[in-house]
């Protein structure tokens, strides 16, 4: 964008890495990342404190949402499933997660939730992989889309990683216990970030805009 009348005011929630925030910056978009923790770049474009008030605080062209995940995806089963201990807080995170959907849809023609395979209620609108973006690993995530087009893969690399042992397919999988363990998986990739910017923030979304 070159312009006031194609530069869009953009949220990505529930991100402190600001990679989609910063995707969507360098294509000339005001882009805002919000979370309960401090910006990893230490960027002023970033809102610490509830997603819930930044989505309300004005109108968004874009809201991209990356809810916590450690107790939606299938991968807690052993902890959150039906029975077991935590079961209550996967409830609880369901039901903040849905409203959190709804509430973007609200303020924001276009909504994006990006998520694991996990438990919630209404099904994503396609899976990616971070090998279709140019990333040689393996992470199926969700994309739930609002008023957005389908994510196009940009640099299809499934064959440079079939030839990679499968702890570095699965990086994210085998990284060993830490602090920062949940920060770094769940943090987007670049390539991912890149992909969202140049086809929701080109000519693609002023289409899309220019249509609702």
């Amino acid at each position: 964008p070159t312009n006031k009348e194609t530069t869009m005011n953009i949220l990505s929630g529930c991100e402190s890495s600001g990679t989609v925030r910063e995707a969507f910056r360098q294509l000339g978009h005001n882009a805002i990342s919000c979370d309960i923790l401090p910006a990893d770049d230490g960027s002023e474009h970033h809102i610490q404190g509830d997603v819930v008030d930044a989505i309300k605080s004005r109108r968004w062209d874009i809201v991209i949402i990356h809810p916590p995940c450690t107790a939606l995806s299938v991968s807690g089963n052993s902890t959150y499933a039906k029975s077991k201990p935590k079961h209550h807080e996967r409830i609880t995170a369901i039901e903040w997660t849905m409203a959190l959907w709804e509430l973007a849809k609200q303020h924001a023609p276009m909504v994006c939730m990006e998520n694991p395979v996990g438990v919630l209620p209404i099904k994503a609108t396609q899976f990616i992989q971070p090998w279709q973006f140019g990333h040689p690993e393996s992470k199926k995530t969700g994309l739930w889309l609002h008023n957005l087009p389908l994510l196009g893969e940009t640099n299809n690399v499934k064959h440079i990683m079939d030839k990679l042992p499968k702890n570095k397919q699965q990086r994210l999988h085998y990284l060993p216990p830490s602090p920062e363990r949940w920060k770094i998986r769940s943090k987007t990739f670049a390539g991912i970030a890149s992909a969202m910017a140049d086809q929701w923030g080109g000519g693609v979304l002023d289409e899309s805009i220019s249509s609702l």
